[in-house]
This record gives C-alpha cells, structure tokens and sequence, in this order.
C-alpha cells in the first residue's frame, strides 16, 4: 500500500507525519508544494488545505487525523484504549496553546507586525506555562521519559518537534521543565529520527 504525503516545502504541521514514517521504517512519497505551485493542486484536496495523506488513493485530512491514523497503523498510540485516550488528551492541550500562543509565533517570525515583548508576556507565557507545565507534571508522574506508556507516542514526537522550533525563536524558555527539555532529547536520539534529523531538508519552520 502507497503512502503520499502532501504540505508545504517545509517542517510545519506535517514534520510529526513525516518523523512517523521514519520511525516505522515505512516508505512515503513526501509531496511539497511551493506558494507558487499549491493554488494548482488547492482542488484536488477534501478540504483545500494541507497536509493530506494518502493512503491507496485515499485522501484524508486534518493533521490529527493523520497523525493518529499513522499511529495505528505503526504501533506509536500505546497499548489500550487508556493509552489512546490520554495521548489525544495531551495532542489536545497542545492545539489548545498553539491556538493560545500564534499570535507570537507569527510576530516573532516576522509574519505579523506587533510588539514581540508584549506578545510574549501577556499571550505566549500563560499559554506556556499552562500546557507545559502539564507535560512536565505527565512527565514526572510516568517517569518512563516518554508521556504516555514505556514507548515513544505521535505525542511525543508532536511536543519534540515543537521544541525544535520553539528553541531556536527563545533557547531558554523552557529552563524551568526539565522533563520536558529531557523529552527532546530523548526523541531526537532515537536512531531514525537522529538520521532523519540530519538528512531533512533545512527550513526555518
């Protein structure tokens, strides 16, 4: 069975899919479309937005969806129905910050005009200090160095890639989750995602 994987040329809300794919040892034709040449292939998606899979002519949308159903498929969504339940719950709180923290995002990229400073205080570190310090009380409480289970999760590998981007816009904004920061390291050192790390094509975000 083939799989297509439609974004951007860039990391953005696919890099989670992609990191999936090699984690699982699974070949994948990785799609990106240029501001140029997506308007053209706009209609051919369910929704017109990316990213889409496809799945042997299939097409489905949404980032969740895909994440989870590449989680399914690979063995990356824990053991029992607890498990699955408690890696959407955290997939959820952290769409819950982003939807809380763009603003920042896009003023600190340069994508937006406004004030970085006052951005950051008043939006970024509620929104910050809430969904991460979460992870860090999971963290502490699993104590496997993984969020959910004994094994690396689509969550996982959703918090690492954040922390990826979001380290190098502030390297030391998550000094105080110590875990958390551990998480990282502990994703990024997994062999496939080590190779794929250095192999990737480079983008800002």
């Amino acid at each position: 069975m083939g799989y297509k994987l439609y974004y951007f040329n860039g990391r953005g809300v696919a890099e989670p899919a992609r990191q999936l794919f090699k984690l699982a040892g699974k070949e994948f034709e990785d799609i990106r479309y240029d501001k140029d040449t997506w308007p053209t292939h706009k209609a051919e998606m369910p929704f017109g937005q990316m990213p889409v899979l496809e799945v042997g002519g299939q097409k489905i949308a949404q980032s969740g969806a895909i994440f989870r159903y590449l989680a399914r498929e690979f063995g990356f969504y824990g053991k029992t129905n607890v498990d699955h339940a408690l890696v959407d719950s955290f997939f959820e709180l952290y769409k819950d910050y982003t939807n809380e923290s763009r603003n920042f995002f896009y003023i600190a990229r340069g994508m937006r005009e406004g004030n970085k400073e006052e951005a950051h205080e008043k939006e970024f570190v509620p929104a910050r200090d809430k969904f991460f310090g979460a992870i860090e009380k999971q963290l502490k409480h699993n104590k496997s160095g993984f969020l959910v289970g004994d094994s690396v999760t689509y969550v996982d590998i959703q918090v690492a890639d954040h922390l990826h981007s979001l380290l190098a816009v502030s390297a030391h904004e998550l000094d105080a989750f110590p875990e958390v920061l551990k998480l990282k390291e502990k994703v990024e050192h997994l062999p496939a995602i080590t190779k794929w790390l250095k192999e990737r094509p480079a983008s800002d975000f």
